[in-house]
């Protein structure tokens, strides 16, 4: 069977093809009601793991659960640990025994459980902004987990499919172009899509990579706890518990919505004694800014259309993810936008339909996606002696990406060493600034280090001083190789003494 599967930051879903429609699957919960996703929660119970649905019923017995973990894939290195309870695991382990989870309710408490038959496959998602490291667990984890990955796409191509299977009758010949706006529950995407005769070329991407619904839940909870003149939790349980709360409630706002009532219960003795009651347009006024930094992160978009020709003339702003829903995000989006606006009739859901519908496009299929790097890649060389460092781009920004299937698009640097040991310090970063020095959102790699002299151990890199080679020090060749999914890899080689290591960052 072939699925689309977004690995949401508050919620998973998984779409499949059935009969010329991509529904979401639908999951049996512990308490036997049917939900269109899988929590993306994981806690602690006896000394292991739980996720999904049985971890959401875990942290509502009291176990130590970790809600929003794909936030940390952002920020965490492959080496790093991820605290949940009494337990520290790899991201690619959690990531692993989550998805491992999600396949077993895929084939025991869904309702496509009877239909399914090995191997599972599956196109799955990434944030546009995700860096290398995100992307490798990502698809590692799946892997690892059973399914047969088909192609990693970012978030909002998959919304742009999904927009051209829905939309189709605003595409024409003077508008080719969809802004993809992708609100989720932790990171807020962007993406202008060029839509033509079936092919979908991906030419900008942006974002704010710490962004999304989870942030209008903490805005909710911080009003609420305002009004009723209390401090913030004190404990993780009481917090997040809360935060349950504030999100339940606000998947509950509508247009005709006019105020909205907290209890607060997790508080215990500290609850007020009646309920919080917080008029809609206090809370919307609260939660605006953050509307507006995602308008504000859209300004390389708009900027790209209005260089064009055509005058930034669009088929549509599409707005997709669970927090898209919510109405004063339509309406400050709209008011920027006007009528170009639409509403995906399941934001939450889209980028998994996306997904499907690529799933299910055999080889050869009028379907054609091309991606592009959404980020900067380059090292830091030393320069005048080592009295300075510089960067070194390696691969820019919207560099076109190889199709799933194809060779891995390849960069070589060669040089004759300087010093005993290279040290290399690789980064990520969403812009470049006029110096050619890499700005905002900034994701540095683990260092890597490679013996240029042959005689060193690589395991005492770390702690063996670095010193100037003679003159005519080895022939160094660096190759750096970026796959379909955006996954970068570098293979330094020692040309002389023939020997090399490779590293995925």
């Amino acid at each position: 069977m072939r699925l689309g599967i977004d690995l949401g930051t508050t919620r998973t879903i998984v779409a499949f093809h059935d009969r010329g429609n991509y529904p979401a699957v639908t999951f049996t919960a512990p308490d036997g009601d049917l939900v269109e996703h899988w929590p993306t929660i994981s806690a602690e119970v006896g000394g292991k793991l739980v996720h999904g649905l049985d971890a959401e019923t875990a942290e509502r017995d009291g176990a130590p659960a970790l809600r929003s973990w794909k936030r940390l894939l952002a920020t965490a290195s492959q080496r790093d640990g991820i605290t949940i309870g009494a337990l520290s695991v790899a991201p690619v382990e959690l990531v692993t025994g989550f998805l491992a989870a999600l396949r077993r309710d895929l084939l025991e408490r869904s309702n496509v459980a009877r239909l399914i038959r090995e191997p599972l496959e599956a196109v799955i998602s990434v944030p546009a902004n995700a860096h290398s490291t995100q992307r490798f667990v990502t698809l590692d984890a799946f892997r690892r987990a059973g399914f047969s990955v088909r192609a990693v796409i970012n978030e909002p191509s998959a919304a742009g499919i999904e927009y051209a299977h829905r939309h189709a009758s605003t595409l024409s010949g003077r508008r080719e172009h969809v802004v993809v706006y992708d609100l989720g529950g932790g990171t807020f995407d962007a993406a202008l899509v060029h839509i033509a005769r079936g092919h979908h070329d991906v030419a900008l991407t942006t974002g704010v990579a710490e962004l999304g619904g989870d942030d209008f839940d903490r805005v909710l909870l911080a009003l609420a706890l305002e009004r009723a003149g209390l401090e913030p939790a004190t404990s993780a349980r009481e917090h997040a518990e809360l935060l349950h709360e504030c999100r339940a409630v606000k998947e509950a706002i509508h247009a005709n919505t006019k105020k909205v009532t907290l209890e607060l219960e997790a508080l215990g003795e500290r609850a007020p004694a009646a309920p919080i009651v917080i008029p809609l347009a206090e809370y919307y006024e609260r939660a605006r800014p953050l509307v507006e930094a995602t308008l504000g992160a859209l300004g390389p978009i708009v900027a790209a259309l209005e260089q064009q020709e055509s005058g930034g003339d669009i088929a549509g702003i599409y707005m997709v993810g669970g927090a898209s829903g919510l109405p004063v995000v339509h309406r400050v989006v709209k008011e920027r936008f006007g009528r170009r606006v639409h509403r995906s009739p399941h934001p939450a859901a889209a980028t998994a339909i996306g997904c499907a519908i690529l799933a299910a496009n055999d080889a050869g299929g009028e379907l054609v996606l091309s991606e592009r790097l959404s980020r900067h890649f380059g090292v830091f060389r030393e320069a005048a002696s080592g009295e300075l460092s510089v960067f070194d781009p390696v691969f820019a920004k919207g560099t076109p990406m190889p199709a799933h299937g194809d060779a891995p698009l390849t960069a070589l640097r060669r040089y004759r060493a300087a010093h005993n040991i290279g040290h290399f310090r690789f980064v990520e970063s969403a812009y470049v600034d006029e110096r050619g020095e890499p700005t905002g959102d900034l994701t540095p790699h683990a260092d890597v280090f490679f013996p240029f002299d042959g005689a060193l151990a690589p395991e005492s890199l770390r702690e063996t001083p670095v010193t100037r080679l003679p003159d005519g020090g080895p022939l160094v060749e660096e190759r750096y190789q970026v796959d379909a999914a955006g996954v970068i890899a570098v293979t330094i080689t020692n040309m002389d003494a023939g020997n090399e290591t490779r590293f995925v960052l």
